[in-house]
């Protein structure tokens, strides 16, 4: 069915430092399939202030925000949702006739896939990161039962205010540690970034991984998806995790939510 664009016809969009395509095919492909008089819009700013300003005064029904925007958009809402509260971050704002609500989605993502993978919450684990995607990735592992773990970043005292909060250990790199789950969720082997052909861990602490999970969604198969997955390890994508989001943010907008057959069409179709 052809959606023909109109004066009541309602937006919703994203916030990105580098927007993709996903969310733009995902979210259209269900207003179409759902008859739905919405469309959705992919946009970067280096203004996010002003951005949110405009989602306010426009009207604009919902706003998926992306890296570096996580945090920083805590300041510019109205309320917070626990599931963003608990976390102290956001990738989803709501628009009720000017009031701003955040939530966050992605820790209900990571929580299903660790599930749906049955990732043994015995296996110790390294998480690469501290920004608001390895805020829900912590908070996820924690949650599920999961000890056994170090989180590390560049910024050792960022690794370790994370780590603080559930109880894991930090560094500012591997320091000998070895890990059975491998977790990236920093920018490295995202597309169009300065590290798109770079790997978040080396061969080695792959080969000595079972399981390795990168929340980079562009591209679909990161260097590191790439590599673990030509080791024989089990691999969680990106791509996963953006679509299972991105539906839980489908139904904050919309109120409707789609069967689990549609829900793979759109995911499939959003990865083409």
């Amino acid at each position: 069915m052809t959606r023909h664009l109109n004066k009541d016809t309602t937006l919703c969009m994203s916030l990105a430092a580098r927007p993709s395509n996903f969310g733009t095919r995902f979210h259209n492909y269900l207003y179409d399939a759902m008859d739905l008089d919405y469309l959705y819009k992919a946009f970067t700013t280096s203004d996010l202030a002003g951005a949110i300003a405009g989602v306010r005064a426009l009207g604009v029904r919902g706003c998926a925000i992306s890296m570096p925007f996580k945090e920083q958009v805590i300041a510019l809402v109205d309320e917070l949702d626990a599931s963003a509260a608990a976390i102290n971050s956001v990738n989803t704002v709501v628009n009720s006739e000017g009031h701003l609500k955040a939530y966050n989605t992605d820790y209900i993502a990571i929580a299903t896939l660790l599930r749906q993978y049955q990732v043994d919450n015995q296996l110790s684990f390294i998480l690469r990161g501290s920004g608001g995607m390895a805020k829900a990735v912590a908070c996820a592992l924690k949650d599920a039962g999961f000890r056994h773990g170090k989180i590390i970043d560049r910024k050792p005292e960022n690794a370790e205010r994370l780590a603080q909060l559930y109880g894991f250990e930090s560094g500012s790199e591997f320091e000998g540690s070895v890990a059975r789950l491998l977790i990236n969720a920093t920018p490295i082997g995202m597309a169009g970034g300065a590290e798109a052909s770079s790997l978040a861990f080396s061969l080695e602490d792959i080969k000595r991984a079972d399981v390795v999970f990168d929340v980079v969604a562009l591209p679909e198969t990161t260097p590191l998806i790439n590599s673990a997955r030509e080791l024989g390890k089990t691999v969680i994508t990106g791509a996963e995790v953006f679509a299972i989001q991105a539906v839980e943010q489908f139904a904050l907008y919309t109120g409707k939510r789609p069967d689990e057959a549609l829900f793979r069409d759109a995911a499939a179709f959003s990865r083409q």
